[in-house]
């Protein structure tokens, strides 16, 4: 039997999904973190699939892989253009009719997915992430960035879910936690390479679902 290359069982990252805010929030901390994450994304040559706003944590984490030469996909529905100031330049930016569309192109164009601080679309996208890998639909690497424990909360709500067994065994899912940028690529790319390429993507017949 001939043997598999090791490229073609594992995966790499090449690009990844950000959630965040539209807005700055109130610790500059925030901001500074995601400048800092889009300036490590670039020079490690991975692009950035967000949603295509220019104003608050999208805008900076956006800017900041533009501005060191990386490679920018905004996804954006077209009622939001307005409201979420669109980022103007020369990336790719890609209009769709509505929410669902967009976050179905943000998955399937990512091979791992980072949740920076935001509200409560940004909590929502994360959940849904969540919720897929729970129902064994993906294994794409989810992690969220605790920058000065913002997610602090929702992990403790995720615990308390546990304790009263509403995530049982079998049910789990692994949500990987960086308090720093700086560990954000490797833990990644370390969950990466233990997902068969093939293990990443919704099946067909749950896509035609969605």
């Amino acid at each position: 039997m001939q043997s598999m290359n090791p490229a073609q069982t594992t995966s790499k990252i090449s690009k990844i999904c950000v959630y965040c805010g539209s807005g700055a929030g109130t610790d500059p901390a925030f901001i500074e973190a995601a400048t800092a994450f889009g300036t490590a994304m670039a020079k490690a040559g991975i692009g950035l699939v967000y949603g295509g706003g220019g104003a608050g944590m999208m805008g900076a984490v956006a800017r900041a892989v533009l501005d060191n030469g990386g490679d920018v996909t905004g996804i954006i529905p077209e009622f939001l253009i307005g409201r979420e100031n669109a980022l103007a330049g020369k990336h790719e930016l890609i209009v769709t009719t509505d929410m669902h569309e967009r976050k179905r192109k943000m998955f399937d164009m990512a091979d791992a997915f980072v949740a920076m601080p935001g509200g409560v679309g940004t909590l929502e996208e994360l959940v849904e992430q969540l919720t897929w890998a729970q129902l064994g639909r993906h294994k794409k690497p989810i992690l969220i960035a605790n920058i000065k424990d913002f997610w602090q909360p929702l992990c403790a709500l995720l615990d308390h879910m546990k304790s009263l067994d509403f995530i049982r065994s079998g049910m789990d899912f692994e949500l990987l936690t960086a308090d720093r940028v700086e560990d954000i690529l490797p833990k990644l790319q370390k969950a990466a390479e233990a997902v068969p390429a093939a293990a990443k993507d919704i099946p067909a017949a749950v896509v035609s679902k969605l």
